[in-house]
């Protein structure tokens, strides 16, 4: 008979979601769902307030990526107030940006990730979590620990603290960064150097023993999305977007992200409260596509660091042209995090690093805005439109992990039908079949919409477990 598998939740991820495996008559997977449970509307409850609040707000979204949500929505703000903000604020931006960037990669890696790498997927659950990584690799562990310290302890110096820091506003930084905070900063770098390449040396020795989830762990054509500069460097806080196909070839360049409503499209599934963005010039389904480490490493021409360049030179030989596989994620990921300590460092240098002037001040003079950045999982994108006070009239936000929902439908369903065999079903399996979502590292707080009203089930129970009432809406 017929048969439905549901992991409900889908473990070490940031959000609630669940995963349904529909079996066939004879045992074999016909499909499979990803599908994101949780809803949050911050699209909605955002409108009215003053445009300048939008950074602080947005930034609730997420206790694990809100310098994101600051750097994207500020960006707006600047768009809003047609400023030019000073290079210094630019600049201290960015540094913050790529110490997010780093502590998120570092906690999706270490925490979340490593222990199918270091136990095994065929592992006792109970142990293949960090405290069975501390219990048998100690000095993986620390090291990730480190590593996400090193970052939110910069994002704190910058903005005062660690989770959602207000330092990040329209037309620039509220405060130059100090002579002891720069001192600081530059004394951290070494260390972290050291640990992020030895974890480097450690990954490359062992990924090569995880073959089959490499070669099905989302691993299928599609098309890569993110920012580069103008010589098609990486470039994560600012840039135009590059697309290129499954084989490395650039399909578009330099696409305007204001303009991103020209060439993206976003559907919605029944299922989800995920959108799923696509590239119009292909269609829907067809044009879906891929963003975060993986992506970036793929449309880049070069990093722009020393080490991270040969890191990276690495990482593309893995495959001819695009490297598919999602499991590679993990691996583009330790590359990034390579390449944001070597940045922050040139950006630590700058003369002008030092300055008091971090901000321009503006009234509105546009009604719409559109600000773009690179968060630790991809692309973001916020868009706003005010009215003649400063209100928020409408919103509309484009969320790394939907720019990847039908890459993790569909790595969904490569897994369990490459896994799952039979009626027997084991631990292990499921864990595989989470594990292609661990990959994409999805933000599902961050992510969630809905079109229309919200399906909703209510009971009202009496203090003896009666049920004295119940209302169900869509």
């Amino acid at each position: 008979m017929a048969k439905t598998i549901t992991i409900d939740p889908v473990t070490r991820i940031e959000g609630h979601s669940k995963i349904t495996i529909q079996l066939d008559d004879r045992g074999q997977v016909a499909d499979a769902r990803f599908h994101v449970t949780q809803f949050r509307g911050f699209e909605k409850i955002t409108e009215g307030r003053p445009f300048y609040e939008m950074p602080s707000l947005t930034a609730r979204i997420c206790g694990i990526c809100p310098v994101s949500h600051l750097i994207a929505s500020a960006k707006t703000g600047d768009d809003l107030l047609a400023v030019q903000i000073p290079e210094t604020a630019g600049n201290l931006r960015r540094i913050m940006n790529l110490a997010q960037i780093a502590q998120s990669h570092a906690l999706s890696f270490f925490y979340l990730s490593s222990p199918d790498f270091v136990m095994g997927f065929d592992s006792d659950p109970a142990a293949r979590n960090i405290f069975g990584v501390m219990q048998k690799y100690p000095d993986l562990a620390e090291d990730g620990i480190a590593l996400r310290k090193f970052g939110q302890e910069i994002i704190e110096l910058l903005g005062g603290k660690r989770i959602h820091p207000a330092w990040v506003v329209p037309g620039g930084v509220s405060a130059p960064l100090s002579e002891e905070h720069h001192q600081e900063i530059t004394q951290m770098l070494p260390d972290a150097l050291e640990r992020i390449q030895r974890t480097l040396r450690w990954f490359k020795g062992v990924y090569e023993t995880f073959d089959d989830e490499t070669r099905t762990f989302a691993n299928f054509p599609s098309l890569f999305m993110g920012l580069v500069d103008e010589e098609g460097e990486l470039a994560l806080y600012d840039g135009r977007l590059r697309i290129v196909d499954a084989v490395g070839n650039i399909v578009a360049d330099q696409l305007d992200p204001s303009r991103y409503m020209d060439f993206l499209g976003e559907a919605v599934e029944p299922d989800s409260y995920l959108k799923s963005p696509y590239y119009k010039p292909h269609g829907y389904p067809a044009g879906i596509y891929r963003v975060g480490p993986l992506a970036r490493m793929n449309i880049i021409s070069r990093c722009g660091t020393p080490l991270a360049d040969q890191e990276w030179a690495e990482f593309c030989s893995i495959h001819r042209g695009a490297v598919l596989s999602s499991f590679q994620y993990h691996y583009a990921r330790l590359v990034e995090i390579l390449y944001c300590i070597e940045r922050i460092q040139q950006l630590l240098d700058t003369p002008t690093i030092l300055s008091k002037h971090v901000r321009a001040h503006a009234s509105p003079n546009r009604f719409e805005g559109i600000g773009t950045s690179e968060a630790p999982r991809g692309t973001l994108m916020h868009h706003y439109k005010i009215d003649e006070n400063g209100l928020i009239r409408w919103v509309n936000l484009i969320i790394a992990t939907g720019h990847n929902n039908m890459a993790m439908n569909q790595g969904v369903k490569q897994v369990a039908q490459h896994f799952i065999r039979s009626t027997n079903i084991e631990e292990s399996m499921l864990n595989r079949v989470e594990g292609v979502i661990r990959c994409f590292d999805p933000c599902l707080s961050c992510s969630t919409h809905a079109v229309g009203q919200m399906p909703l089930h209510v009971q009202l129970i009496g203090p003896d477990g009666e049920l004295l009432d119940e209302k169900v809406r869509g």
